[in-house]
């Protein structure tokens, strides 16, 4: 019998090793645990088995030492374990190492025990004819059971307090491992008690470190998993059906009962009541689909996203299904009105600039057949309206614009607000009628039940010719064709015509030809003389002509109002202060004292640093600063007068001569003139008229003349066109002037002998 028990202990220890390699390479965090509790059963039932096999006494106590010494190694790992495996902590660190320090005691004192033998001896019984050595105790060993004993007895309390707090669907986990420690502790006891040969309970501790291993590591609770799914499903906010294999439903969460009208828990009607609320019963009967189904229609519409999986075991075969059904009304309705807020004007519900450009561009590549019109409405002074009755009549009158288009416009026709008091419209053709909307439009009132205001809105139609062009470009052409009567109150309607595209494409060419034309010194400067009160030639305008390679001379009526209108008079007018200092080095060389006036643009304060390049010529070529002279216009000082007076505040410190030109000719020149240094007046030639006794034209004249000459400042007169008009300007204390009666502007060699002739 020995033999057959020390067979079974052997295989147990190589079972044993066997788990404790495989725990190691678990993925589990408690694989350490575990590890350890299998590896410290070891020891026991190896001592065990020396116990069994020995038929002396040296070898038998040796065993018994390894028996103990590997109980106390086991009860250790145990309860490292159990703290693992339950999730807890020691109370406190005290007891921590006042437990694990009763154990090392116990190890201390059987290592003594060769000295005192306090702990045990053993003694001879006859087993199978044979020798067999068992315990007989001594104090020591008392103090050994009663410690292994009461911590086994704080295991099983752990355990069962543990079962206790924990919810039911987590009993089992820890029932299986209490269960264990119960069954290995009693028969260790009744072994202990009954003094039985060979320690048949250590059979119990080689199963109870497998049954660690396997529990631990691998064993699924079943219960607890079925609980769980369980519990999930019925907490789901999805409507769930779960169907067996022949199709048939056996369960169903509350919201899918509630979905469904499942009434008592008849869940084999599931199929025909989900086919009557969404579809027919083929679709429920396929294997596996998804899809989103729509209930009703409009605001009330219901989504819903439905989908069925197939479940199958290890050897691919279907063992049931399940059907979700998820409401998803809330979320696409707040996904429609984010598309709607994203597409849509917030105050007047019309589309958006981009989505109109998105929307036009679309049917137009669709419908290719018609002909269409771009339209771009625009709302005269619109800015006056609201300053006058404020920005809420101004958004009733845009709100009511928005519901005049929908009520005009057909449903063929895309419409939406560009912005401001901005609307556009692509209609076709032949949906457009022009008398009908021009009658609609001469008495467009706007009433806000309190108000009720006259607007006027015009309206620029552009044909569609080019279907490829961006729709940007084509609302540009009709904004064209609208200001075209943007002064007009009784004409609503302007159409984009030849004249206007052959203007955008004269536009166009120039803009690509000028930056040759500049290297190649086609845009020349022409100067028209500056005379005093004498006759005398004292210097010149500078005024920008284009000899053109294949349209010959232009006039700077075709070039300069494109340039000023894209940006590039800046290219214009940096050339032109280049040519201006070249000539001018070279007068002054020759030793010729007159000077050059060069016109300053608005729009250069926006693309460069004015000052710098104007001083920076001068410098480079040499020139007396007051040979350059600036001539700026009221428009320059519209907008940043704070660092547009401190620039010409330096630039008169650098020695410039500063002319207003135009002077008169704007709203608020008077206004400008008592803060904005300059040195010459220009005065502008519409106050010059074809005879010399207007009395209104020479009162104004004497005035402005004087108070130049109040303030300091030389007047020079532009325009001047016949003697009278000189006479009289000379009378009236006048010191300088220019006009077409002394001479039109010329090229620079024909002015050098005009300037000749002149002087002679």
């Amino acid at each position: 019998m020995r033999y057959a028990f020390a067979g079974l202990y052997v295989a147990m220890i190589l079972a044993l090793l066997a788990c404790v390699v495989v725990a190691r390479r678990s993925y589990k965090k408690i694989k350490g645990a575990v590890a350890m509790q299998v590896g410290m059963t070891i020891p026991p039932v190896i001592g065990n088995l020396i116990i069994v096999l020995s038929t002396s006494y040296l070898p038998a106590k040796l065993g018994c030492y390894v028996y103990f010494i590997g109980m106390d190694a086991f009860i250790m790992a145990l309860l490292h374990f159990t703290f693992q495996y339950c999730v807890i902590k020691w109370p406190s660190q005290k007891l921590h190492f006042l437990v694990y320090g009763v154990i090392t005691l116990d190890v201390v004192q059987y290592l003594l025990n060769p000295i005192f033998h306090h702990a045990f001896d053993i003694e001879a019984v006859l087993v199978d004819g044979e020798n067999y050595y068992r315990v007989v105790p001594y104090f020591g060993q008392a103090y050994h059971r009663a410690v292994v004993y009461a911590l086994f007895f704080a295991v099983l309390i752990i355990f069962v307090v543990k079962i206790v707090k924990s919810p039911k669907v987590y009993t089992e986990r820890y029932s299986v491992i209490l269960i264990t420690i119960v069954i290995t502790a009693l028969w260790q006891t009744y072994y202990i008690f009954s003094r039985t040969p060979i320690d048949r309970s250590m059979t119990g501790y080689g199963v109870f470190g497998l049954l660690i291993f396997y529990f631990a590591l691998y064993y699924r609770p079943l219960t607890l998993l079925d609980r769980l799914l369980a519990n999930m499903a019925s907490d789901m906010p999805d409507a769930i059906f779960f169907y067996d294999a022949d199709g048939r439903c056996i369960w169903a969460n509350q919201p899918a009962i509630d979905l469904a009208g499942i009434k008592d828990e008849a869940f084999d009607k599931t199929s025909e009541l989900l086919t009557a609320k969404f579809g027919t019963k083929e679709d429920f009967d396929k294997s596996e689909w998804e899809c989103t189904q729509v209930l009703g229609s409009g605001s009330a519409a219901e989504y819903y996203y439905q989908s069925k999986r197939t479940v199958r075991d290890e050897k691919g075969l279907v063992t049931g299904s399940f059907i979700t059904i998820r409401d998803i009304t809330k979320e696409q309705r707040a996904l429609q009105q984010e598309r709607y807020n994203a597409t849509h004007d917030s105050l007047t519900g019309l589309f958006t600039k981009e989505y109109l450009y998105e929307c036009i561009r679309k049917r137009l590549d669709k419908d290719t057949q018609k002909a269409y019109l771009i339209l771009y409405i625009d709302i005269l002074n619109f800015k006056l309206v609201n300053d006058v009755f404020g920005s809420s009549f101004g958004d009733v009158a845009l709100k009511q614009i928005a519901g005049f288009l929908r009520e005009k416009n057909s449903k063929s026709g895309v419409f939406g607000r560009l912005g401001g008091d901005t609307f556009g419209l692509c209609i076709p053709k032949n949906e457009f009628n022009e008398q009908e909307l021009e009658t609609s439009l001469s008495h467009f009132n706007i009433n806000d039940g309190q108000i009720d205001h006259n607007i006027i809105i015009h309206i620029g139609v552009y044909e569609v010719v080019d279907r490829s062009m961006k729709i940007s470009i084509m609302f540009d052409r009709a904004l064209m064709a609208m200001r075209t009567i943007q002064d007009e109150y009784q004409r609503h309607i302007a159409f984009y015509d030849d004249k206007m595209r052959k203007e955008v494409i004269w536009a166009q060419q120039i803009s690509a030809q000028l930056m040759d034309a500049v290297k190649n010194r086609d845009v020349v400067p022409y100067l028209q003389p500056i005379v005093d009160g004498n006759g005398k030639i004292v210097g010149a305008e500078a005024l920008t002509r284009w000899i053109h390679l294949e349209e010959g001379f232009l006039a700077p009526g075709s070039f300069i109002p494109v340039f000023e209108k894209n940006g590039m008079i800046t290219e214009i007018d940096r050339y032109m202060w280049r040519c201006a200092c070249e000539i001018l080095s070279t007068w002054e060389k020759e030793g010729r004292d007159l000077f050059i006036s060069v016109n300053i643009s608005p729009k250069d304060f926006y693309f460069m640093d004015v000052k710098a390049e104007i001083q920076n010529l001068v410098k480079e070529f040499g020139v007396t600063p007051s040979k350059l002279r600036i001539e700026i216009t009221e428009t320059v000082m519209m907008t940043d007068v704070e660092n547009r007076m401190k620039m010409i505040d330096e630039l008169r410190d650098a020695g410039f001569i500063v002319e207003m030109d135009d002077f008169g000719s704007g709203y608020s020149s008077l206004n400008l003139l008592k803060d904005m240094p300059v040195d010459v007046l220009k005065i502008d030639m519409k106050f010059l008229t074809k005879t010399a006794d207007d009395t209104k034209a020479r009162t104004i004249l004497q005035n402005i003349i004087n108070l130049s000459d109040d303030l300091g400042i030389s007047s020079l007169t532009e325009g001047v066109e016949t003697k009278p008009q000189l006479e009289m300007l000379s009378e009236m204390g006048c010191k300088l002037f220019q006009g077409y009666y002394f001479a039109k502007p010329m090229p620079l060699a024909e002015f050098e002998e005009f300037w000749k002739s002149n002087r002679a």
